[in-house]
């Protein structure tokens, strides 16, 4: 059995990031595969708001979830959202979504959050499928508004 481990994802592990946000791209908008980006890596990395765990199997990163932060504006408190969770194809099926979700939802413990947030994508279908064992339908619906950039 491989030794797993989550941490949070820091510069150094940038590199190895990068072809995950590939496939995870490629996994959503389907077509050839992009090439990693280690640049978008390292800023995703230092965003201001983003926080991302990794999960390691053996060393190796095979997972991730970004996460946010937020005021919860019912409440007074905070609340978490969870953005991205994504996991490289060859290691599904071994419980690294379900790991990740659980790291995420114990930060949130810790953090004492109200509640989290998970925005799941449409596809693939087996992504739903973990949140639907994971979690409640929440009350929002969600939507996109494009910006168009003025620059």
């Amino acid at each position: 059995m491989p030794k797993a481990t989550i941490a949070p994802v820091t510069m150094a592990d940038a590199h190895e990031l990068a072809p995950l946000l590939a496939a995870y791209t490629q996994d959503q908008k389907r077509g050839a595969p992009g090439q990693p980006d280690e640049y978008y890596a390292e800023l995703l990395v230092e965003d201001a708001t983003a926080e991302i765990l990794g999960y390691r199997e053996d060393g190796r990163m095979v997972g991730f979830a970004v996460f946010l932060d937020l005021p919860d504006t019912m409440t007074g408190r905070r609340a978490g959202q969870l953005d991205d969770l994504f996991v490289i194809q060859d290691a599904r099926g071994r419980g690294v979504g379900h790991a990740l979700a659980e790291a995420v939802i114990a930060e949130g413990r810790r953090r004492r959050w109200s509640h989290l947030r998970w925005m799941v994508p449409t596809k693939p279908e087996d992504a739903k499928q973990l949140a639907e064992k994971m979690a409640a339908r929440g009350p929002w619906l969600a939507f996109v508004v494009p910006v168009e950039r003025t620059i």
